[in-house]
């Protein structure tokens, strides 16, 4: 049973669960139809249920969601359907930031202000199937909202995905994003030469590198050590792995283990081998 704060719209409503005494928006078509604050209602059948969790601790989800147009929520819960179709199973929380982070980029284009993101191509590299989903978000919000927002903009949506889909907050996920970005940029100053951004080397990489950096966040150890080996056949390769590893663990304050080297190495000897 859920007891009606606030009708958004004829699609979605805050509702206040008596089981769990948690805030949930409900959406469903034509379910705000008609409804009144304080009213209870049972479970719609057919509705999507999101539980809301907001960027501040201490913000009341009434305060969030009055402060984003109804029709955000509806984008952000068709992107989050959208993403349910590719992955089966999207956690509903990020609805709020992703819609709010929509709003912004929708004003964003309506005043014709860029907001540039160099780590784009990174992120379309690094979560393919988010960035198509949310390039299929991009129609939506041009549909409902009547705007186009740029490619950049669909970079961060995909985070908002990923971030439905792992334990990562967006922030986070784009900070390992760019710490990625600026190794391999080590790679290539190490060897003066531009790395193939098209091989399939190189995608096995980046997810080499964000992986390598998931398993320092969570102290997880690597049980294959090709140190040795990389050392006496490919020295150079190694001193570049050595400098990524070194460089990560500073920027995410963690500890690299030294196992990590040499299965870089493995990847970036296979770029050089292109």
């Amino acid at each position: 049973m859920f007891r009606i704060i606030k009708v958004l719209n004829n699609n979605s409503i805050l509702v206040l669960s008596n089981e769990t005494k948690r805030e949930y928006i409900l959406m469903g078509s034509g379910i705000g139809f008609g409804k009144m604050p304080g009213q209870q209602i049972e479970s719609v059948k057919g509705a999507k249920v999101y539980s809301l969790v907001t960027r501040k601790k201490k913000q009341s989800a009434l305060k969030a969601v009055n402060a984003i147009e109804p029709v955000f929520l509806e984008i952000s819960g068709q992107i989050i359907d959208l993403a349910e179709e590719e992955f089966s199973q999207v956690n509903r929380d990020i609805l709020l930031a992703m819609a709010d982070h929509i709003a912004l980029a929708a004003k964003r284009a309506r005043e014709n202000m860029q907001f540039p993101n160099p780590f784009t191509k990174d992120i379309q590299m690094l979560f393919s199937k988010e960035f198509q989903v949310a390039l299929k978000g991009r129609e939506i919000i041009q549909s409902k909202a009547g705007v186009t927002i740029s490619e950049d903009e669909v970079g961060l949506i995909a985070l908002h995905i990923h971030a439905g889909l792992s334990d990562e907050m967006v922030s986070e996920t784009l900070e390992t994003t760019r710490i990625i970005d600026k190794c391999i940029s080590i790679i290539e100053e190490h060897f003066h030469m531009d790395v193939p951004k098209d091989s399939l080397a190189y995608a096995r990489m980046m997810s080499h590198l964000y992986y390598m950096a998931a398993r320092a966040r969570k102290n997880e150890p690597l049980k294959i050590d090709m140190n040795d080996y990389i050392y006496e056949k490919y020295p150079r390769t190694g001193k570049a792995a050595e400098l990524v590893c070194a460089y990560m663990g500073k920027e995410m304050k963690k500890e690299i283990q030294k196992e990590e080297i040499g299965f870089l190495a493995i990847h970036i000897q296979r770029i050089l081998g292109e």
